[in-house]
């Protein structure tokens, strides 16, 4: 078969489109044919040297794949040969096959392409582990998320919507904040004019944010601990703004509030299938219905991988960028 490589880190043109030995699905694993992956910005350090999958994963990139079933290792019964699913990976999904635990397996949701289920798995499982579990995300409550024109992003506003929440989010272009209004966005922040702790307390008359998902790190987590309402949740999935920062423990105790960090890609197979089987049974019966949509910006062939790693650098993305065999 044929893998996106990385024999050297570097810029997008260490993606190697490379003939590899083909996986084998070991027992409890299911052998995908590939059909799509997706682009995460997991896969931009990974590629960059700074990411390492977890011991015993595919060396190639790619947390999410969609496909169709091709074969089943020892003692898998809830999955037969042909059936279309996608996949939460810890890496792998840039290849034409992938052997993924079965616990880490979804159906492709009634009503959508194949293609289009590879833009799910890792965005709507980081969601709800985050959102929906770690903060805890009630009816009622208003939810602050940081890049709302990116996968995670639309994933989330549309998410807080369906279950109730009030959602404000923050993103660089006026067309960026007007199609996360369309998606349920109530409160929109040009994070590079506005200021997201003024705008949003005072969109809620003084009390703030209950849940913010912050993918910057360091840069935002004064300003995000200022703007949490009094038992507010910090989730800090992302790193983009730096690692290290002052945190205002004072701040905190105040409020009432609290501060988590969390991966998914390091999670034990385990954890990662109680996560999935927790994203199928709340989750998909609003994509079979047509209440949330995964949001898909453009595709490229798997081979151009290094394209699509240019595109997400650029930014000005909408969504997710998808990879197809």
């Amino acid at each position: 078969m044929y893998a996106i490589t990385i024999p050297e880190p570097g810029g997008p043109e260490a993606l190697v489109w490379d003939e590899v030995p083909a996986p084998e699905p070991g027992p409890g694993e299911v052998l995908v044919d590939v059909a799509a992956s997706a682009v995460n910005r997991a896969d931009l350090l990974q590629r960059q040297g700074f990411y390492d999958p977890p011991p015993g994963i595919s060396p190639y990139p790619g947390l999410e794949c969609a496909g169709r079933v091709a074969a089943l290792g020892e003692g898998v019964t809830d999955w037969s040969v042909g059936d279309e699913v996608c996949a939460l990976l810890g890496g792998g999904g840039y290849a034409q096959q992938v052997a993924v635990p079965a616990g880490q397996l979804l159906p492709v949701p009634d009503g959508l392409e194949t293609v289009q289920a590879a833009a799910l798995p890792e965005v709507v499982c980081t969601v709800w582990s985050n959102v929906f579990q770690a903060a805890a995300l009630r009816h009622g409550e208003t939810l602050l998320v940081h890049g709302g024109a990116s996968g995670i992003g639309t994933m989330a506003v549309q998410l807080a919507t369906a279950f109730g929440a009030r959602v404000a989010v923050t993103a660089g272009t006026p067309e960026g904040l007007e199609r996360c209004r369309e998606l349920g966005a109530e409160v929109l922040v040009n994070y590079r004019e506005q200021d997201f702790v003024e705008e949003v307390r005072e969109a809620t008359s003084g009390r703030g944010a209950d849940v913010v998902l912050d993918i910057m790190g360091a840069k935002y987590l004064g300003p995000n601990v200022r703007v949490l309402a009094t038992g507010g949740r910090l989730v800090v999935i992302g790193m983009q703004g730096g690692r290290k920062a002052e945190l205002d423990l004072g701040a905190l105790l105040t409020k009432r509030a609290s501060v988590a960090a969390t991966s998914l890609r390091g999670r034990p197979p385990e954890e990662k299938a109680a996560i999935v089987a927790a994203v199928r049974e709340h989750v998909w019966p609003l994509l079979a219905a047509g209440e949330v949509s995964p949001i898909i910006d453009r595709t490229f062939p798997m081979s151009e991988a290094a394209d699509a790693h240019l595109a997400l650098e650029r930014g000005g993305h909408f969504g997710k960028l998808l990879l197809t065999t």
